[in-house]
């Protein structure tokens, strides 16, 4: 099978060197550029010495590296690059993947509401595909552009979606997400709320009066439920939390039951609905997934509980940097390229 040949742009933040640990173990892949404007020049595994004879490449410019000879660009960017670059590579027949939010949601108002800047193709917003592979493979596979999931709209979504998928079952206008991340969900910045004396130590929520995250979650669990992106039968509640860990996700989801609901096996609606999924583990009934058991995996692990009979209560927890960002986007590359899902995938969970 031929290699895919590889460009990342924003090569060093917490995604792009997870990227880098993905891309390098890969069967398929073939790493043709990675981008820094202020490390160019710079050997890879200079700035990450746990990449040290795995890869030769040099951090180069965006503006010199040869990113129209590959075949897909990973941007893991801040938000506003992928969209200020799309239209040159996808001129050039190169595919994109995207890690920020340019293109998650569709309506151009919203984003630029919640990301305070004008959108520079909304005329693209509608052809991009949800990169969510559990949910949607087929505009995956067919896509010149994939929206990479925000960390907490994957956990939310893999949560409630076989709840949503079947109509009736709950009052899908009264969900909610009660989220929990590691550090590293904000990035590679120098912050003072992130630093080692402000964030140790201490458990916060952030984002009270409104989070980016929301209406990325709201817009695909209505297309979940099969509604369109603003109807507000469908709308979950989401609260974000800061936990003094590196990386990790845990995220607490409550949906109540109808009468219909309460009468469903929701074990075995769980199961089933993930049973063929590599990446999404359904834990037996009675258990509680704890975030250590998926880090540094492509695995969203999770458990079904009822804790009153008219009341479902899903706990998911995902490593944020891999299922929850890069992992998804190689997993969303796979598919782009016919290759096998799992490939580059399939390393364990480091314990302890």
């Amino acid at each position: 099978m031929e290699r895919v040949r590889i460009g990342i742009v924003g090569g060093t933040g917490y995604t792009g060197v997870e990227l880098l640990r993905l891309l390098v173990r890969h069967p398929h892949a073939e790493l043709v550029a990675i981008t820094s404007r202020k490390e160019s020049g710079l050997a890879v595994s200079e700035m990450f010495p746990s990449l040290r004879g795995h890869t030769d490449l040099h951090f180069s410019s965006p503006d010199t590296a040869p990113l129209a000879q590959c075949d897909v660009v990973f941007f893991a960017t801040p938000h506003g690059v992928a969209m200020s670059q799309a239209r040159g590579l996808l001129e050039a027949g190169v595919r994109m993947i995207d890690l920020a939010a340019d293109f998650r949601l569709r309506d151009v108002g919203a984003f630029e509401r919640w990301y305070g800047m004008p959108h520079a193709c909304p005329d693209l917003l509608q052809e991009a595909a949800y990169g969510l592979p559990e949910l949607n493979r087929q505009t995956i596979r067919r896509a010149r552009i994939v929206a990479n999931p925000g960390c907490y709209p994957t956990t939310v979504q893999l949560g409630l979606a076989p709840l949503l998928r079947t109509a009736g079952l709950v009052d899908a206008g009264h969900l909610i997400a009660n989220c929990a991340s590691g550090v590293s969900g904000a990035g590679r910045k120098a912050e003072v709320g992130l630093l080692f004396a402000e964030a140790a130590d201490n458990f916060k929520a952030y984002g009270v009066s409104g989070h980016r995250h929301g209406p990325e979650i709201n817009q695909e669990l209505r297309r979940i439920a099969g509604l369109t992106d603003d109807d507000e039968r469908v709308h979950c509640l989401f609260m974000p939390h800061l936990v003094p860990m590196i990386r990790g996700m845990h995220a607490t989801l409550y949906a109540r039951l109808t009468s219909q609901g309460a009468k469903i096996d929701l074990q075995g609606l769980y199961e089933n609905f993930y049973a063929d999924e590599p990446f999404v583990d359904v834990l037996p009934a009675g258990n509680a997934p704890e975030t250590r058991s998926v880090r540094g995996a492509n695995v969203l692990r999770l458990a079904v509980h009822r804790p009153m009979p008219d009341t479902a209560m899903i706990l998911v927890v995902q490593d944020n940097l891999t299922k929850g960002a890069s992992g998804q986007a190689v997993q969303n590359m796979n598919q782009m390229f016919g290759l096998p899902e799992t490939a580059g995938l399939e390393g364990l969970a480091l314990l302890p």
